[in-house]
């Protein structure tokens, strides 16, 4: 089952991205910043429901996604997203979502996670919810700020279909958990939510380097 599930995760990945570069250009960069092995999550910024399958698309490793709750009760998807992902209540996190999501790291696994819980409707950075902090806490495991750049051109809020747009991922360097401690320490300064915090930001220079870039 392993195998054949890992066949067609492949077969649908190259069915995105030939889906997205048809409808406009997709560009990935920093890839090399995926660890090849061990438990990483993958946070991301959100700005539409393509996402998800877009992330999913481009990542060198099979994916396991943290979804919403709600998706797999739709007929048809919910069965497909039961197979790549597992559910979270994204107002209410239960134990048992962040216990899951750690045991899978710790196993290896590459989890996708957005930080910010929704979509932002204007594009812009939101806070990070608490979740991603406790998961990263707990399992210890490599962080990618990962930023996402006109997915929400090509799909829209009430959009019913892709349209054409320039689409860029853009995976960071790692963040490990060590490291966002030890600066919490030397700054003496205490955060809310400072691991969510430190990925936010580093996704925000992300979309800084990303623009600059742009306009040159």
């Amino acid at each position: 089952m392993d195998f054949v599930y890992n066949v067609l995760y492949r077969l649908v990945q190259l069915t995105i991205k030939i889906i997205l570069r048809i409808s406009g250009t997709l560009t990935v960069y920093g890839r090399e910043n995926i660890p090849e092995k061990g438990g990483v999550i993958v946070a991301c910024n959100h700005i539409s429901y393509l996402d998800p399958p877009l992330v999913g698309a481009v990542l060198p490793r099979i994916a396991t996604f943290m979804a919403r709750k709600g998706l797999f009760d739709a007929p048809v998807l919910g069965w497909m997203i039961s197979r790549a992902a597992f559910p979270v209540d994204r107002e209410n996190p239960r134990p048992s979502s962040i216990k899951d999501a750690v045991t899978r790291l710790k196993k290896g696994e590459l989890i996708v996670l957005f930080p910010e819980g929704k979509r932002s409707e204007t594009g812009e950075l939101q806070e990070a919810r608490r979740g991603v902090d406790v998961i990263a806490r707990l399992s210890k495991a490599a962080i990618i700020p990962t930023y996402l750049h006109g997915s929400n051109k090509a799909l829209p809020f009430h959009a019913k279909w892709i349209k054409r747009a320039d689409i860029s991922v853009v995976f960071g360097k790692p963040i490990y958990y060590n490291a966002i401690t030890e600066t919490e320490s030397d700054t003496g300064k205490k955060q809310d939510h400072p691991i969510g915090s430190t990925i936010m930001h580093a996704i925000g220079e992300l979309k800084r380097d990303f623009e600059h870039k742009q306009l040159r």
